[in-house]
């Protein structure tokens, strides 16, 4: 909320008021007044408003998740009449990402006791308006710069605004976006992008693991063997790289909070319901919640091991295996090597069918 504006305005309109209006009014009423406006315009310090409206889609709804995990599992927006609001408890800034009915994503970057307003035409979501904050009116001006460009120049459009604003959250995204989620990664750029961001936020943690992964991933990882490791599974059972011995073989990264990676999870179970000891599967919660995983396990009826220790970020399989987002993947052949990695849950389905043929 911009204070200054509406102080200005403030003023104007007490200046329009009939003078003896303002000199019965006390200043205790005055000041009353203001600050009455003045709250009444966006919320408590300690939560966050994302609002807004979208032509072109009268009833619906689209989903939202936390992708720093400050918020735990996935919320529904509902649409009504093409209005939508949404608000939510909110102590520190963190990055919400908006899954519309097409299965597009966007970042919000949410502050807390800030209000942001979005505005576009649900068939055109690639020119909707985010309005509110700076790094979301940042994050609008730079998508409205790659609509116009060829999709060979979007990276490096991307890898100016990154050198340009090391310190903004909209960095952090479009880093983890386009240089290190990406199938193609170049990860040599991705570590010196990650180095920059780093010195401009000592003491940011996510961009700190992302480089200490990076650091090993510079040199590419396709065409590697797959490392040798040893965890323990939510059911107590070894798990090892001998696990995935068979034809076609995904080591998964998920969380029960992130949409994609239960999408990811799913298909992967249909694939192994299908193709049963062709198709070996080891997968690898972030979750902080190991009961939960557990229990997810069992209500799923997954017959491969699970391994989640509680440690979310901090397990020593998510480095081991460089990852560094939900859903993350690796796809190994019977030789160990490993031929893709972090492809999208529909390329990984395509794929593993391909190498099942």
């Amino acid at each position: 909320m911009d204070i200054r504006r509406i102080a200005d305005g403030l003023r104007t309109a007490v200046g329009l008021l009939p003078r003896h209006f303002c000199f019965l009014m006390p200043n205790f009423y005055f000041l009353f007044f203001i600050s009455y406006l003045l709250t009444s315009c966006g919320v408590d310090s300690d939560r966050f408003r994302f609002e807004g409206r979208l032509r072109n889609m009268n009833q619906g709804e689209f989903w939202v998740y936390s992708a720093d995990g400050a918020m735990e599992g996935i919320d529904t927006i509902p649409v009504r009449e093409g209005r939508f609001e949404y608000e939510t408890e909110l102590r520190v800034p963190t990055t919400f990402i908006v899954i519309f009915p097409n299965y597009s994503e966007q970042p919000v970057f949410a502050e807390p006791g800030e209000v942001v307003t979005l505005k576009g035409d649900a068939s055109h979501l690639k020119e909707m308006t985010i309005k509110g904050t700076d790094d979301n009116e940042a994050m609008t001006n730079l998508r409205m710069e790659l609509n116009r460009l060829m999709p060979p120049e979007i990276p490096k459009a991307v890898e100016t605004f990154i050198r340009e604003h090391p310190q903004s959250r909209v960095s952090n995204y479009l880093l983890q976006r386009y240089f290190v989620e990406d199938a193609a990664a170049d990860y040599k750029k991705a570590y010196e992008l990650a180095t920059l961001l780093q010195k401009a936020q000592p003491d940011n943690g996510q961009v700190a693991n992302w480089k200490k992964v990076l650091e090993h991933l510079k040199n590419g990882t396709r065409n590697s063997k797959l490392p040798a490791f040893q965890a323990t599974d939510v059911k107590g059972r070894t798990v090892t790289q001998n696990d995935l011995k068979a034809q076609a073989n995904v080591v998964m990264l998920w969380a029960t909070w992130n949409y994609h990676s239960v999408d990811m999870h799913r298909r992967v179970q249909r694939l192994k319901d299908t193709y049963a000891g062709k198709l070996g599967v080891v997968s690898i919660s972030v979750d902080g919640d190991t009961k939960e995983v557990k229990r997810r396990v069992t209500r799923d009826s997954l017959t491969w091991k699970t391994v989640c220790d509680g440690r979310m970020w901090l397990s020593p399989l998510v480095s081991q295996f460089g990852f560094t987002d939900v859903p993350s993947n690796l796809l190994v052949n019977d030789k160990g090597i490993i031929i893709e990695r972090n492809l999208s849950p529909q390329k990984l389905e395509e794929k593993i069918r391909q190498m099942l043929k």
